[in-house]
């Protein structure tokens, strides 16, 4: 059996059709939603009854019914995506405004594909948090989804619930959920709970015993210079920023040329390309590093490189030099290197395997050129190259 404990199917539960005796459309009188007829509910006790609810919530979805769906969080009341009169309809059941946006439920990672562009950020923490308890809200409207976004935005979750995933995964049309619970109750994580607040307000509750987790997602805004949790849940704001950013450093010779501009470079290049600034990047879950092979402790920057900086508006006169160690460099999660003998120089300090997040900083396996001791042309020449190289490598940071 998938999706929760066995429950056996309530008695007199009503398998009523929208088309048979005793069906019945209440009229709406002042703006409020009244019953109209008596919830039907699905136990999910074997694979018979869960085939059964799968197939009866489907129809019932297709024609625009709300029908509340198991959870590995919460219950919740889900509609498909693309018709207003649904998405009403869901909003009066709970009696909250329609301009606040339900989630929509995916039943594999794929759909995300759907989405104009995920970013790398988002998809870390896909990796790590899918299928589980974590809301994402992210810029960009799939198809279907344009009732159901906000503002160009699009909130998304994957639930871990067997079958709630499966029913999600077969749907020929988007599904939104919405907690089953009205303002001020708390969420609810039992179908007897769903049925006491909601009999005759939605057409099913399909019965997968109680919640797992007895308490709602996480919701994480993430994209546009946005890091924002929208609402706890079992993941600290710490432990979303680890996952979804990375901890990068680059490394040269003495790092006092190539490697502190190549930080600062990529200070500014990522903070442009996240919408934020440079002093925001550990809001978001970045931490940016430079240090040498052959490097010692507390060293300026060079002159020369400074100057290049002050060209493009980055500051290097606070920097000082620090050596490349096997502690800093194991706990990266990225480390370009401006040359191939830099990178020997700290694979040799790292055990056997452990070293394949170690790079050349040019993608094209090219060396950056020391301009020590060289003018202004070489540093220059060696920052664009720097910077170049940046702008690769920011389709996989962000």
């Amino acid at each position: 059996m998938r999706g929760g404990a066995r429950f056996r199917r309530a008695r007199g539960a009503d398998r009523l059709s929208p088309r048979a005796a005793g069906y019945q459309r209440g009229a709406r009188a002042n703006g409020t939603h009244r019953p109209v007829r008596t919830t039907e509910r699905e136990s999910l006790t074997d694979v018979r009854a869960e085939s059964a609810a799968l197939r009866r919530a489907l129809e019932l979805l297709e024609q625009g019914e709300i029908v509340a769906l198991p959870t590995e969080t919460v219950y919740g009341l889900a509609v498909r995506a693309d018709r207003r009169e649904a998405l009403d309809n869901l909003a009066r059941a709970k009696g909250r405004n329609a301009e606040l946006g339900p989630t929509w439920h995916i039943g594999g990672v794929s759909a995300l594909e759907a989405f104009p562009r995920v970013s790398p950020m988002a998809r870390r923490l896909v990796s790590r948090y899918w299928p589980g308890p974590l809301t994402l809200v992210l810029p960009g409207v799939p198809k279907g989804l344009e009732l159901a976004a906000r503002d160009g935005w699009t909130a998304v979750r994957a639930p871990a619930h067997a079958f709630t995933a499966h029913l999600l995964a077969n749907a020929a049309f988007p599904i939104v959920l919405s907690g089953a619970q009205r303002p001020a109750e708390p969420p609810a994580s039992e179908a007897d709970v769903v049925l006491a607040r909601f009999d005759g307000k939605v057409a099913l509750v399909v019965d997968g015993g109680p919640a797992r987790l007895r308490e709602s997602s996480c919701v994480l805004r993430l994209g546009r210079g946005r890091f924002d949790l929208l609402r706890d849940g079992l993941f600290t704001l710490e432990q979303l920023r680890a996952a979804a950013g990375l901890r990068i450093a680059f490394v040269c010779t003495g790092n006092t040329c190539r490697s502190p501009m190549a930080e600062g470079l990529a200070r500014k290049l990522l903070a442009e390309r996240l919408e934020t600034t440079p002093g925001r990047l550990a809001d978001m879950g970045f931490e940016l590093a430079s240090m040498g092979v052959f490097a010692p402790v507390g060293d300026p920057a060079s002159r020369q490189a400074i100057a290049a900086m002050a060209e493009d508006g980055i500051d290097l006169s606070g920097h000082r030099s620090r050596p490349a160690i096997q502690d800093e460099i194991a706990r990266q999660d990225r480390v370009y290197c401006m040359t191939r003998a830099h990178r020997e120089a700290l694979l040799a300090l790292l055990p056997p395997g452990k070293g394949v997040h170690v790079e050349l900083l040019d993608p094209r396996g090219v060396d950056v050129p020391d301009p020590f001791g060289a003018g202004r042309p070489e540093y220059r020449a060696a920052a664009d190259r720097i910077a170049a190289a940046i702008r690769v490598r920011l389709d996989d940071w962000a």
